[in-house]
């Protein structure tokens, strides 16, 4: 094993030992339903985990399974996500799909990538974090993602899909799927700025 491929696994598994603990802080993915995780994955892009959670649970509250959403108004759906980061196209995206996957998939959300991005509002990110959360080994870039990577000298690229063919390269594949709950966790924890990460990579804390 080489030494750049060494250290990131090290400061990897540091960065888990500091967030593993701490029951505090929800994802937006954090759902025991499937479809709850990818309907509020779709949602949680640009917008904070808190709102994200917040407005996830009134929407199903509202709609308690996926055929209610499916059969839920598009107007209704806007009111409701209204506080989310473009949420008319988002309500548009979470009804189609709703609806995608209640009459073509009965109800059963696809485990295969490629079906996953065919859905509306199912870009590369949210179907790899929707993949992980499911126990696959794909990473799912985020701000959080590529902001630590970057700082922690995983990647050099600004391009998502560049930034996760880095750290496919880099991570095996037994801790790729950890990587977007581990980091994203830690941003939220920490509140992750460059010069705090430069004093926790000095002190040897990651």
């Amino acid at each position: 094993m080489d030494q750049k491929r060494k250290k990131a696994i090290q400061q990897l598994k540091k960065l888990k030992k500091l967030v593993e603990h701490r029951d505090d802080v929800r994802l937006a993915a954090d759902w025991p339903e499937k479809w709850k995780v990818l309907i509020s994955t779709i949602l949680s892009s640009q917008t904070k985990d808190e709102t994200t959670i917040a407005i996830s649970n009134t929407l199903y509250r509202k709609y308690p399974t996926l055929k209610h959403l499916a059969g839920a108004s598009l107007r209704d759906i806007k009111k409701i996500i209204r506080p989310v980061n473009y949420y008319k196209t988002k309500a548009k995206h979470i009804l189609l799909t709703s609806k995608v996957l209640v009459n073509t998939y009965g109800c059963k959300i696809p485990s295969d990538r490629e079906k996953l991005l065919e859905l509306p509002g199912v870009g590369r990110k949210v179907a790899n974090v929707y993949l992980a959360v499911q126990g696959y080994q794909t990473i799912g870039v985020d701000t959080h993602i590529t902001f630590l990577a970057q700082e922690l000298g995983w990647t050099k690229n600004k391009n998502p899909h560049k930034i996760e063919k880095d750290l496919e390269e880099l991570f095996p594949k037994k801790y790729r799927g950890s990587i977007n709950y581990i980091l994203v966790r830690f941003g939220r924890i920490f509140n992750t700025k460059k010069k705090q990460v430069g004093k926790l990579t000095e002190e040897g804390v990651i």
